[in-house]
């Protein structure tokens, strides 16, 4: 994992005014300005739904529910995204932390924050820490995966 400055391009990349059309004011404030929802009250924070969890913003493939995890923080917690090239990374030093922000890498919008060290018993001892309402969990169809 490397953290860029807000300098790459994206594949999506839409006015302030589409976004602003597209995305309900609340999922415009975290997923556009960087926002976060209060602990739990977001969706997805301890929902055990077997899938996989998208932008909402553009429908990109980020986490799944096997590499989530309960950190006890209030917000859905993921060792991994789903794979590398899914997210960015970018420096936040807002609110006097220096801390590792996380945006979709196809349209970057803001996920949340990934925190490294703190012992969780998971393979790679990361928390990203995901806004509910920046992801749209889509449960995994059970008749589309037959038991072989």
């Amino acid at each position: 994992m490397t953290t860029e400055e807000n300098t790459g391009t994206v594949p999506v990349q839409k006015t302030d005014e589409q976004w602003r059309e597209e995305l309900t004011p609340q999922e415009y404030a975290v997923l556009r300005k960087a926002g976060t929802e209060r602990p739990y009250t977001g969706e997805y924070w301890d929902t055990k739904t077997a899938g996989v969890y998208q932008c909402r913003a553009c429908g990109s493939d980020l986490f799944t529910s096997s590499e989530k995890f309960d950190s006890h923080c209030g917000w859905p917690s993921f060792f991994a995204p789903l794979a590398e090239g899914k997210v960015r990374y970018l420096h936040d030093r807002s609110m006097g932390m220096d801390r590792i922000e996380v945006r979709c890498a196809n349209c970057d919008s803001h996920m949340g924050h990934l925190f490294e060290g703190e012992g969780f018993d998971t393979p790679t001892d990361q928390r990203f820490c995901i806004n509910s309402i920046s992801v749209k969990l889509v449960p995994q169809d059970a008749s589309a995966n037959p038991a072989e």
